[in-house]
């Protein structure tokens, strides 16, 4: 999950005459993101998904890899919002195109919403085919998450995707994740109680 934007700081608060105006009139940094999410499937092969992600201020960048469909990357472009107090929230609307084995435009959603040590966080997106618009579909990953302890987070999640074959038109599961500094790593367990559906996937990312 990415982390949330925060409210102006106390300077801001206080009220910091000519040191916050300076402050202020320096160009905010980029910070940047990678992500890899590995899936253990059991009658496919397995394959790797990566996220990279690049911001500065509202800005968002963002480059995929196997996402919305396998050998296709994608690249988007957004604008965050973000605010709150006890109830933090960060919307981010994004445009992008799929660029390999599938044409498209790819119009979507990235949200989170957190309150004390519970968070959901949410992508959406529709994906429309340039080549056969019958091939059109939507796509969805959520994550309802824990922090019940200061480096772990727990929870449940659901995916809507068309990468493997399965019974299910929704994917649902559990899912732990363990921050160290700038570091995460995670794993995910879909259909559980599925034989013929059960899949993993091993999440590792980093920050800088």
């Amino acid at each position: 999950m990415r982390a949330l934007a925060r409210l102006p700081s106390v300077w801001a608060a206080a009220g910091c005459g000519s040191f916050c105006a300076a402050q202020e009139a320096q160009p905010p940094e980029w910070d940047f993101a990678a992500t890899g999410y590995y899936y253990v499937l059991s009658d496919e092969s397995d394959y790797l998904l990566a996220i990279a992600t690049a911001r500065r201020g509202r800005l968002h960048l963002e480059a995929r890899y196997n996402y919305e469909a396998a050998d296709t990357g994608a690249l988007f472009a957004g604008w965050t919002f973000a605010g709150g107090d006890a109830v933090s929230y960060e919307l981010t609307p994004i445009l992008g195109t799929l660029l390999g084995d599938e044409d498209g435009l790819v119009p979507g959603l990235e949200a989170s919403i957190e309150y004390g040590i519970v968070d959901l966080y949410i992508e959406a997106e529709y994906v429309h085919d340039l080549d056969e618009e019958e091939d059109s579909f939507t796509y969805a990953w959520s994550e309802l998450g824990f922090r019940a302890l200061p480096r772990w987070r727990v929870g449940i999640a659901g995916q809507r995707l068309r990468e493997h074959d399965s019974e299910r038109d929704t994917q649902r599961g559990l899912f732990a994740q363990f921050t160290a500094g700038a570091f995460t790593y995670g794993a995910f367990l879909f259909n559980p109680d599925s034989d013929d559906d059960r899949f993993a996937v091993v999440q590792f990312g980093a920050e800088f």
